[in-house]
């Protein structure tokens, strides 16, 4: 108890030089806090924003499909399997999908593309494609025979609303698929990719014309909570009725996504490190320069009996004062600012605009969760130790009698 006072009063020697120091460690901490949660929060964003203009956060597909799509692999029961994932609280909402690939023709042109059977209303609850429309309207019930296509597509097959698109592919059956479609809205989702080889029709319509008799290729569905589809898969994959099916995440649909944010997140770390290694040698700094000013001090309570190891513990301890108040200062003042740019978000400023013509908000949300308040500070903490240990460890090397010489 009497060492932990004395390390205390210690820390006040020099108070300027002590408030800096635990100023710059708690600045440290509070960026980490804040810096992490942004970056957590803005994954979350993107990658709801990307799952909802195409994949969904799960979907429901035929064993093997995913690695090799073939109109043969599909889910027979469909109905069973939506009312399966109706059922778990964690969906949103989830709807039943047809896809394969087609030649798609105008008078000009002709190009590859993927054409998607949906039924518009469940769609619409679970992607934004109907929000992305640019001309025309979004695919009807009422309206058979039409279809939906990208903004690129239409360029390049020089095609307009209420123009004919001649459809040419292979049935369910291995048997040809014609027909033509009416051109009824063209739609621009900002990803190249899908606007220039998407085209969408009537999930009824698909099932005629390629003679899917009820079948789909997917069930796809969104989760309330992102961080709740890993929870809600393995709840899936116990349900009886999807028995035989294979349930896939959005990391498995999109691998590039998570790539994507993995090498994010490492050019992240990079930067914390540098960060942390700036904040070491400042901590290094204050402590070199205490044993250095102390070592006559240190020479005195040496030669009247203190043992080093008890010098060395109390410099130990005066850095941990410092670094415990730094890292409280900036973990309580990042929490509350994470909080509040949770509530009211981070403007994109002209970005905002462009993104929100594409379904995503111009708003990005901080997230604070345990490992981003936690995990910059605790790191910061066991560098700090061990940076304020190498000027400490100085401290047994001295002779009492030199050291008392020191000025």
């Amino acid at each position: 108890m009497g060492d932990l006072k004395l390390a205390w009063r210690n820390i006040w020697r020099h108070t300027r030089r002590s408030i800096l120091t635990m100023m710059a460690i708690g600045f440290a901490s509070l960026l980490l806090v804040f810096m992490l949660s942004f970056q957590f929060g803005s994954y979350e964003g993107m990658i709801d924003a990307s799952v909802r203009l195409s994949t969904g956060h799960l979907q429901v597909q035929a064993q093997g499909y995913h690695d090799k799509p073939e109109m043969r692999k599909v889910v027979t029961n469909p109905r069973e399997v939506m009312d399966a994932l109706t059922r778990n609280p964690g969906v949103e909402a989830c709807t039943a999908r047809c896809q394969t690939f087609v030649l798609a023709s105008s008078e000009d042109r002709t190009r590859g593309v993927m054409i998607m059977g949906v039924d518009p209303e469940t769609e619409s609850r679970v992607l934004k494609t109907s929000s992305l429309i640019r001309q025309g309207d979004y695919l009807s019930s009422d309206d058979p025979n039409t279809v939906i296509i990208g903004a690129l597509m239409a360029e390049r097959l020089k095609i307009g609303l209420g123009e004919e698109l001649t459809i040419l592919g292979q049935a369910r059956d291995g048997s040809i698929a014609a027909t033509v479609m009416t051109v009824r809205g063209i739609f621009k989702s900002g990803i190249d990719e899908v606007d220039r080889s998407t085209v969408q029709m009537l999930l009824t319509d698909f099932d005629q014309l390629f003679g899917m008799d009820g079948a789909v290729h997917a069930v796809v569905a969104v989760v309330h909570k992102l961080t709740e589809v890993g929870e809600v898969k393995r709840a899936l994959m116990q349900d009886s009725a999807l028995k035989g099916l294979a349930v896939l995440d959005w990391m498995e649909l999109s691998p590039g996504l998570k790539q994507s944010i993995q090498m994010d997140l490492v050019s992240g770390i990079i930067m914390y490190v540098i960060l942390i290694i700036v904040v070491a040698f400042s901590i290094m700094n204050t402590f070199l320069m205490a044993v250095f000013e102390r070592t006559r001090e240190f020479g005195v309570m040496m030669a009247i009996g203190v043992k080093p190891l008890r010098l060395v513990k109390i410099i130990l301890m005066e850095s941990m004062f410092m670094t415990g108040l730094g890292l409280l200062f900036g973990m309580v003042l990042g929490a509350l600012l994470t909080q509040y740019f949770a509530g009211v978000g981070i403007s994109m400023g002209g970005a905002s605009d462009l993104m929100a013509q594409y379904g995503i908000s111009g708003r990005m949300f901080p997230r604070l969760s345990v490992i981003s308040l936690f995990s910059g500070p605790i790191l910061i903490g066991v560098v700090t130790f061990l940076t304020a240990l190498l000027p400490a460890l100085r401290i047994p090397r001295l002779k009492p009698a030199n050291a008392m010489k020191a000025v």
